[in-house]
């Protein structure tokens, strides 16, 4: 494992974001390991120490403005929006689909990056890209802090992520015996 991998884990692992049990993901699959990226966010020294360490990945120059869903991407969309000097707006659910509200606006052609706390499918991030086209912006990429995807989540822009990290997924049918053996949580995203 490289050390900046390690370093990151370790702020996870310190700020318990990195949980250990039996979870169902947002994605349905069950996992024996769980990113809350919201207990990262209440400390938000460690918030802008991971998000310099992602915005090393980005192009600032690349971007007019970010745009993050709610609730896993507000704290982290809008510190990388801070420190690169960008309009932030997030999408929020309506009737279990994201949107955007509170008078938020897309102009024509405006540049987009999305930012998200954690991918295993993508569904939120393809969400997201869908809602900047729809409202005649462009998106031009992602950026998340844990990808968990094992590298299958794939989207329609370029997506740099700060930590690369896939724990074992389960469909439900496929547990194995000593995850089925703990009772399932589902810790929220």
């Amino acid at each position: 494992m490289k050390k900046e991998d390690e370093k990151i884990l370790n702020i996870f692992r310190e700020t318990k974001a990195l949980m250990e049990g039996h979870f169902i993901l947002r994605s349905g699959l069950h996992s024996g390991h769980f990113f809350q990226c919201a207990r990262v966010c209440e400390h938000l020294d460690r918030v802008e120490e991971l998000v310099e360490m992602l915005v090393k990945k980005l192009n600032p120059d690349d971007y007019d403005a970010v745009l993050a869903p709610a609730m896993g991407g507000l704290v982290l969309g809008q510190e990388v929006a801070r420190q690169l000097k960008k309009r932030f707006i997030f999408a929020e659910k309506v009737d279990g689909n994201l949107a955007l509200r509170r008078n938020f606006k897309i102009s024509k052609g405006e540049r987009f990056l999305v930012v998200e706390d954690v991918i295993t499918r993508g569904g939120r991030v393809d969400e997201c890209l869908q809602i900047i086209k729809e409202n005649g912006g462009t998106p031009v990429a992602v950026a998340v802090l844990v990808d968990r995807s094992a590298g299958k989540a794939k989207f329609e822009v370029p997506c740099a992520s700060l930590l690369e990290f896939s724990f074992p997924t389960y469909e439900a049918d496929k547990l194995p015996k000593e995850l089925a053996a703990i009772p399932a949580e589902h810790p929220g995203s």
